[in-house]
C-alpha cells in the first residue's frame, strides 16, 4: 500500500511540473505569439511543439536533474499519462480563456498541449537520472 502512494505521489510530481512548465510556457508564449497566429500551419506547428516540449524537458534538468518517478515502470506509465493529463489540463485552460473572451493559443487545444508534454517527458526520461 505504502508503495501505491509513493508511486502516485512521484507521478504527481512530475504531473504537475509538466503542468508548471506548460503553464508558464502558455503565459510567456502570449506576448510574442500574436503576428504568428494567422497563418499557423498545423504540421509546423505540431513540429514546433514538440521541439518546445524538448526544450522545456532538457531546461527543467537543470533544477530538477533527477525524476521525481524512481521505477522505471512508473517513467512509462508517465510518458503515457501525463501528456494526456497535461493536452486535457491545457484544453481546459483554453475552454477558459475562450469564455472569458480572451484569445487563446494553438497549445491550448487538447493535440498541442499533449504534444508539448509528450516530448518534454521523453527528453526527462531519457537523460534524467
Amino acid at each position: 500500500m505504502e508503495e501505491l502512494l509513493v508511486i502516485l505521489l512521484q507521478l504527481l510530481g512530475e504531473v504537475l511540473l509538466q503542468l508548471f512548465a506548460e503553464t508558464l510556457f502558455e503565459i510567456g508564449f502570449r506576448a510574442v505569439a500574436a503576428p504568428f497566429r494567422r497563418f499557423a500551419n498545423p504540421l509546423l506547428a505540431s513540429l514546433g511543439y514538440l521541439l518546445l516540449g524538448a526544450a522545456v524537458g532538457a531546461l527543467s534538468l537543470w533544477p530538477f536533474p533527477s525524476l521525481f518517478i524512481h521505477s522505471h515502470v512508473g517513467r512509462i506509465v508517465n510518458v503515457v499519462i501525463t501528456p494526456v493529463l497535461a493536452g486535457t489540463f491545457m484544453a481546459g485552460l483554453g475552454a477558459w480563456r475562450e469564455k472569458r473572451g480572451q484569445e487563446t493559443l494553438l497549445i491550448n487545444r487538447f493535440a498541442y498541449g499533449a504534444l508539448f508534454a509528450l516530448a518534454m517527458a521523453l527528453v526527462r526520461l531519457r537523460f534524467g537520472g
